[in-house]
């Protein structure tokens, strides 16, 4: 089995893109990364395309899926390093979202609330949790899950990489690959404008990566229309 994928980032009504997504292959594994810094608090431009390329170099050297399960506390130190080395402490935050693959096996780590979506026979399975107030809102039935993309409290995030402590809470998925099975990682700024329906029905309209992702990037693009549009970023996985 090999990845059919597709990447697309575009900074929206922002100056600046403070979004980071890449691709990177090894013997026949794959790591796919995106990280949407915190614009709010300053360098979140630096913050994502640091711990993206820090995560390279991790995969680069990587024995397995489970040499990279804790990749993530280990990008959180070195962020913070890089915070202290820039004098920056308190800014350079961001969020990860990161798939791994290695052959019919698959792992995700994710920290903040940029997604990954799975999808398998045209149907969704699952998508990680996002760390913030709406979603904890939701977890406990105070709103809905389909409230999160409108809650006036959306981007105020419980958990990022570069906050200013010694260890961060994340969250870490095992789980099977099968030839056909499809993953999304994006931003809350791609999230939000497209719904799992949208994202579900141009799915099963598409023939490969590049043209699922062309579609919902358009849509999003639509239903953002007159809007202040956030950065928006999403690398879309086909599994052959």
């Amino acid at each position: 089995m090999k990845p059919d994928y597709s990447l697309f980032s575009d900074r929206g009504s922002r100056a600046v893109n403070e979004d980071y997504a890449d691709a990177f292959f090894r013997r026949g594994a794959s790591c796919f990364v995106l990280c949407d810094g915190l614009g709010a608090h300053g360098m979140g431009d630096r913050a994502s395309r640091f711990v993206t390329q820090f995560i390279k170099r991790e995969f680069a050297k990587s024995s397995g899926l489970a040499s990279l399960e804790t990749v993530l506390p280990r990008a959180q130190e070195a962020l913070r390093a890089e915070q202290v080395r820039l004098g920056a402490v308190g800014r350079m935050r961001t969020t990860a979202v990161v798939l791994l693959l290695d052959g019919s096996s698959g792992m995700c780590v994710h920290i903040g609330d940029s997604r990954l979506y799975r999808f398998r026979g045209g149907e969704l399975l699952s998508r990680t949790r996002d760390h913030s107030v709406p979603q904890m809102l939701a977890l406990t039935g105070e709103i809905e899950e389909s409230e999160i993309r409108s809650h006036p409290d959306r981007s105020k995030l419980l958990r990022a990489l570069g906050d200013e402590r010694e260890t961060i809470k994340y969250e870490t998925a095992r789980f099977d690959v099968r030839a056909g099975d499809v993953f999304l990682l994006c931003s809350d700024g791609f999230w939000e404008p497209v719904t799992e329906d949208e994202m579900i029905s141009l799915l099963r309209e598409s023939a490969n990566a590049k043209q699922w992702l062309s579609r919902m990037s358009r849509l999003a693009a639509r239903n953002s229309a007159g809007k202040l549009m956030d950065n928006y970023t999403a690398v879309a996985v086909f599994i052959k």
